[in-house]
């Protein structure tokens, strides 16, 4: 898929740290180029070089920095928003611009679990983006909404896909070791972290729990029916500063051999999003030394898209154990907002 223009989009909440990463992930993009960007009332009227504290180990593009920060509002906006703004503030602000015909692409949570309102990874779950023609923004001013899943929940579901799709899944236990990226700027104080781990994440083990179920269930009708298998998640915030590690059990319906397993992470090609700039070309990638998957050795794999699995081995209360990898504010965030905006694309859906 070519494109002779680019789509202007808008980022809603621009100066946060997953705002950060689109601007970063976004230059040069070959579909998309960045026209408007919104932020909080103390942001507004302000360049954007003066109203975000840059925090990322490539410049700020010269062009991006000299850009007047605007209310966030959608009269002016342009009708793509990749939106990351905190959950209640995205529960008001959201649905004004999908009401004002925006196609709202969201890394909050504040809609993942609407029965309408899709939360899709495109080499999941890509037939999940029908829910939008359920919307009544749809039907009203051609405005939509459509979701990414939590950091932690992205990384888990990519490596569960190719085995609940061949051999079926009964049971989940996760156990997440998360980059203090997750948390934003200035994210944990130094001091409770350095030197520590963190055994709870507000709401993250309950995000966990819900989103895997309805990512990895079934579109039937006018709604999602969720995987009916049973899962417990125990979050924890380490000192990696970007890399959200997860040690994972699960018991099959079907037998499955270790070999079996591998062939199904191997194989997983799956057709959508297969040509997407965004899209890794091997989403779920083995790594088979002893001590991999690692945060600092292996989170940009596939430019930071793919996901690192390894240590799989059996387990003596299930029937099998193993240790999944993702970059959480690329594969987890930013990256997968985009990815998501580009199979819109290449469907037709961002067209007017």
């Amino acid at each position: 898929m070519t494109m002779k223009t680019k789509y202007p989009i808008g980022i809603l909440g621009a100066t946060g740290m997953v705002g950060q990463r689109y601007i970063q992930l976004l230059e040069n993009h070959p579909w998309f180029e960045i026209v408007w960007l919104a932020a909080s009332d103390r942001s507004s009227g302000k360049t954007y070089g003066e109203a975000a504290k840059w925090r990322l180990d490539t410049p700020l593009p010269d062009r991006i920095a000299h850009m007047t920060v605007s209310e966030a509002d959608p009269r002016g906006a342009p009708k793509i928003i990749f939106a990351s703004v905190d959950a209640a503030i995205a529960r008001e602000m959201e649905p004004k611009f999908a009401e004002a015909g925006c196609a709202v692409l969201s890394n909050s949570s504040a809609f993942r679990m609407t029965p309408n309102v899709p939360l899709v990874i495109p080499e999941i779950n890509a037939d999940h983006l029908h829910l939008i023609e359920e919307q009544p923004w749809r039907k009203q001013s051609g405005g939509y909404m459509v979701t990414n899943p939590n950091c932690s929940t992205i990384g888990l579901v990519m490596a569960l896909k190719p085995i609940e799709e061949r051999f079926g899944l009964e049971q989940i236990f996760v156990t997440t070791m998360q980059a203090v990226s997750g948390a934003g700027y200035p994210g944990v104080a130094s001091m409770d972290i350095l030197g520590n781990v963190v055994p709870f994440i507000g709401s993250e083990e309950e995000k966990m729990e819900a989103e895997t179920l309805k990512l990895l269930g079934k579109l039937e009708g006018h709604a999602v029916t969720p995987l009916a298998a049973r899962i417990t998640a125990h979050c924890n915030r380490v000192a990696v500063e970007d890399g959200h590690t997860e040690c994972v059990s699960i018991k099959t319906v079907k037998p499955a051999t270790r070999e079996e397993i591998l062939a199904a992470w191997a194989e997983y090609k799956p057709l959508a999003g297969r040509d997407l700039p965004f899209a890794p070309e091997q989403p779920v990638q083995f790594a088979p030394q002893n001590d991999r998957p690692q945060p600092r050795l292996d989170r940009n794999r596939g430019r930071g898209m793919a996901v690192t699995v390894g240590r799989l081995r059996p387990c003596g209360l299930l029937d099998w154990k193993f240790v999944a990898l993702s970059h959480n504010t690329v594969r987890g965030a930013a990256g997968a907002t985009i990815l998501n905006a580009e199979l819109l694309a290449s469907q037709g859906k961002l067209d007017r």
